[in-house]
């Protein structure tokens, strides 16, 4: 009876832990400290305006893909932004972890990174950026440039849409940059949230982001992504993953089950 109650709990604990596995989002923080869970993709952007210029372009399959991005990196906490320093704040949003997208160089090139989430039902959807746009003088089709999407699958329909660009006239920007120079940044993390209600319960999403430098390959675009999960976590914590919370539980509770049994 003893072996079977220990054995019960034990099957508990992993269930509870691979339900919590289930989750639709893969390091969706970057808390592994690489892009598992990511599709990532670079671009030469030479020759071409921004509105040809989107992230399926840069990605696998897209017309523009070149490769993986080498460009692109992983950032750790406490990092900062090499060109601009302390005026753009935190690189990460919370935990240790974020990605930017692109390099902080000129150089003519696009980078882009995506993750897609089936049958989703959680009450939101969550993600974190932070964006860097120099200004060259340029029109804004030809301009350094930074886009967000995140699209529903199931219906083709675009639901999250962000468009900047660094143009001559300052037009391609909103309230959340702010400039120095000829930079204009955020800040501040710039968060974005979907509710999903009983007309997007169990859909497809897939949120993609891509950010490149102008066409005529003289002035830089750069972003930071972190956060990207069904609850925004903290600024500057890191949560623990559901995983080990519950296998903590389940362990937890066959150590207190020995201690009771002992004579």
């Amino acid at each position: 009876m003893k072996s079977a109650t220990l054995l019960g709990l034990g099957a508990l604990a992993l269930a509870l832990s691979g339900s919590a596995m289930a989750a639709p989002f893969i390091n969706g923080g970057f808390e592994d400290g690489n892009t598992n869970g990511w599709v990532t993709g670079g671009a030469d952007r030479g020759g071409i305006s921004n509105t040809s210029l989107n992230p399926d372009n840069a990605l696998p399959g897209g017309s523009l893909y070149t490769g993986d991005s080498t460009r692109s990196a992983i950032i750790g906490a406490g990092s900062v932004d090499p060109v601009l320093g302390s005026l753009l704040g935190s690189t990460v949003y919370s935990g240790n972890y974020s990605y930017r997208i692109e390099d902080t160089r000129s150089g003519g090139y696009a980078s882009a990174i995506s993750q897609h989430v089936q049958n989703y039902t959680d009450g939101s959807i969550f993600f974190a950026w932070k964006a860097v746009l120099e200004n060259g003088g340029h029109d804004e089709s030809e301009s350094a440039l930074f886009k967000v999407v995140l699209r529903d699958d199931t219906t083709d329909t675009v639901l999250i849409s962000r468009d900047y660009d660094a143009g001559l006239t300052g037009g391609g920007v909103d309230s959340r940059f702010s400039s120095s120079g000829d930079l204009f940044y955020t800040p501040l993390w710039q968060i974005e949230q979907l509710t999903i209600d009983a007309a997007l319960s169990g859909h497809d999403f897939t949120l993609s982001l891509l950010a490149a430098d102008c066409e005529w390959s003289g002035h830089t675009g750069y972003a930071y992504l972190d956060g990207f999960g069904a609850v925004l976590p903290p600024s500057g914590r890191v949560p623990l993953p559901g995983t080990l919370a519950l296998m903590s539980l389940g362990l937890a509770g066959l150590g207190a089950m020995r201690k009771r049994r002992q004579p």
